[in-house]
């Protein structure tokens, strides 16, 4: 996931901030955004905290992944390690500078805030870890 999302990031950098790509008669039009916040664009002031925090997240999440209790969960924290590893690598390394960098956004699908495939990874594994939540809390109700 980690590596996906580097070389599609890279690609949009390089490709796509001057010439977006439309798709689906502009439904889905890929174009390079930088984005200093958090998800949907908020906490755009708060990078070097975000920045700290995802430090803390991807450490956690490795370690958790070390052994996983069952394969679903070991793919939703797979998933959550490469999607935070990704925008991670961002703040870190892109500018305006280490702890500050913005995050690259290049999928839009209109309505819906401009994302990446580290935001969908982390959707995904959000969606992945609530249903093993509720499958777990249902065995063990009596």
């Amino acid at each position: 996931m980690l590596a996906t999302d580097i070389a599609t990031k890279t690609w949009a950098v390089q490709s796509l901030s001057t010439d977006p790509i439309s798709l689906l008669g502009g439904a889905l039009v890929l174009t390079e955004r930088r984005n200093p916040g958090a998800a949907f664009g908020l906490g755009t002031s708060l990078t070097p905290l975000l920045a700290a925090v995802a430090i803390v997240a991807v450490i956690m999440l490795a370690v958790a992944a070390r052994r996983p209790h069952s394969r679903p969960v070991a793919v939703a924290l797979g998933l959550a390690l490469g999607g935070a590893a990704g925008n991670l690598a961002d703040r870190l390394l892109r500018s305006p500078g280490p702890m500050r960098g913005h995050v690259v956004d290049w999928i839009d699908i209109g309505s819906w805030p401009t994302f990446n495939l580290a935001d969908s990874a982390l959707m995904i594994a959000l969606v992945c870890g609530a249903s093993i939540a509720l499958r777990t809390a249902r065995r063990s109700t009596p």
